[in-house]
């Protein structure tokens, strides 16, 4: 489906780190679900899911595979609280937006555009998600270094979160990264 972003070298070093960072008591959401693969690997593996995404598209590819999915920009309307929240958002920084064809692949350029620095949406995601997180809770956000991993973990020390770096992988181009977020003490 062209309208939703493949999973890809991104969509799996976040579902690893997912699959080991969930426990069975777990109230997950994904922000951003895309194809919803990643939901689906936690399937049974905790208490809930819930999968969210601005592009309709991948709405009804996650609820697809099973997974309740709303469509919604972040987690504006949702009032739950989760223990694991998980995001793999727009990184690429980009000049003026995407200039894809907008018939085609508009909704595609929404999983790709971080804006200017690559950090616009992680930067808007940073402000509000403590809104959803349970007292316990923890979440991760993967990230390329084209959007700057130092900045990133500025960012989100900013917001009030402690940062560690669970997982990492080198591409002829980029590092991607997980980072695992807590509320900072």
């Amino acid at each position: 489906m062209v309208d939703v972003y493949p999973p890809s070298e991104d969509t799996y070093l976040l579902m690893r780190a997912a699959i080991s960072e969930a426990s069975a008591g777990d109230s997950v959401i994904e922000i951003g679900c895309g194809s919803g693969v990643i939901s689906a690997s936690l399937i049974g593996k905790v208490r809930s899911i819930l999968a969210t995404d601005i592009n309709p598209h991948a709405v009804r590819a996650a609820a697809s595979l099973g997974i309740p999915a709303v469509r919604a920009d972040l987690f504006h309307g949702i009032n739950s609280k989760f223990d694991l929240i998980l995001f793999n958002p727009p990184y690429l920084p980009t000049e003026d937006g995407l200039d894809l064809n907008p018939e085609d692949d508009r909704w595609l350029s929404t999983a790709l555009d971080g804006g200017a620095d690559g950090r616009e949406v992680i930067e808007r995601f940073l402000k509000g998600v403590k809104n959803i997180m349970s007292p316990r809770g923890r979440l991760l956000l993967l990230i390329s270094s084209l959007t700057g991993l130092d900045e990133v973990q500025e960012l989100a020390r900013r917001s009030g979160f402690n940062t560690e770096i669970v997982a990492m992988e080198r591409y002829f181009f980029e590092e991607l990264y997980v980072l695992k977020l807590r509320r900072a003490e």
